[in-house]
């Protein structure tokens, strides 16, 4: 069972509730060591004193805010603690907002909020539901490891949802960023309608179970391959960019492509060499039930069992 990283309380009007914080995300990327090409010899980083070239260890390290013309501010690790945005244990909700006002850009990381004790979930009930009634979120800001943040605290599925929030001025100007912004011209009628007929062929509901990282199974795969010897695959190369020219045309094709559903379906045998990821999609195509929990022999199956009743009818 994880342990809470942060543990403090909710303050909303004079109510305060006592809470516990919870990662709700992970990260699965492979990770990967450095060696020397041709070699088994590991790369390693060392501190070096630049002028002695002597290693230096971490406790006598500090820390030093560059002020220009090559002068450095040196800044005590214990002196950072001293001026650290208070040292609150209390996330205090200013404001409530409606959830869907919050550009998507200002969300950083999730967390999960849970009562510290039983004794404080009615209290802890009383704040989800009402958020769940009003679609809104409060806004709060609190400390965490000597960091202010800003987050914004919501109802999720059956508990309260902490995101923290970029600050305004932590996201860039795109006139600032980019070359040049594009230019947006006038859609002409007939592709803009096709367009809208493409966009609205494709719409489901949303299911984030039906979604894995396909890149990191591509990766696993590429590491067992090497492992045991074999020859590596290179993948498809991308689609080339659409001609204006052709553009109707393509969006004609891809919605008439929808219409009579996917282009030939692969056979029985072909399954066989389908990895999960590419399985998982057949699937959703031909709208497999229980998809998701399936692994990637009951995906073969089904997806061969739901192509032969599609072929009977």
């Amino acid at each position: 069972m994880a342990r809470p990283i942060w543990s403090g309380a909710i303050n909303f009007g004079l109510v305060t509730i006592p809470v516990e914080l919870y990662s709700a995300t992970e990260d699965h990327t492979i990770s990967f060591r450095q060696f020397e090409r041709g070699t088994s010899d590991r790369i390693r980083y060392k501190r070096i004193n630049e002028r002695t070239g002597k290693e230096v260890a971490f406790s006598d390290i500090v820390k030093g805010a560059d002020v220009g013309g090559g002068e450095y501010v040196i800044i005590e690790p214990d002196e950072l603690d001293q001026i650290a945005p208070g040292r609150s244990r209390t996330i205090d909700i200013n404001s409530f907002v409606d959830l869907e006002e919050i550009d998507p850009i200002h969300f950083q990381k999730t967390y999960w909020l849970a009562p510290a004790k039983e004794e404080y979930g009615r209290s802890y009930s009383l704040l989800l539901q009402a958020m769940e009634k009003t679609n809104r979120a409060g806004i709060a800001s609190f400390v965490m490891r000597g960091k202010e943040y800003l987050t914004a605290v919501r109802a999720g599925d059956g508990l309260l949802v902490l995101n923290t929030l970029l600050f305004p001025e932590d996201i860039r100007d795109p006139a600032k960023e980019l070359k040049s912004l594009p230019e947006i011209t006038s859609a002409r009628g007939k592709e803009l309608d096709m367009a809208v007929s493409l966009v609205e062929s494709m719409s489901d509901e949303w299911r984030p179970e039906e979604y894995h990282d396909t890149y990191t199974e591509q990766v696993e795969k590429l590491i067992e391959s090497k492992r045991e010897g074999q020859e590596v695959v290179a993948a498809e190369e991308p689609s080339e960019p659409t001609k204006v020219v052709d553009l109707f045309e393509a969006l004609s094709r891809s919605v008439e492509s929808r219409k009579k559903g996917r282009t030939a379906a692969p056979k029985a045998s072909d399954l066989d060499d389908m990895s999960k990821a590419d399985l998982d999609k057949l699937a959703k195509e031909l709208d497999v039930k229980g998809r998701s929990k399936m692994n990637r022999d009951e995906l073969a199956k089904a997806v061969a069992e739901a192509q032969s009743t599609a072929a009977a009818s």
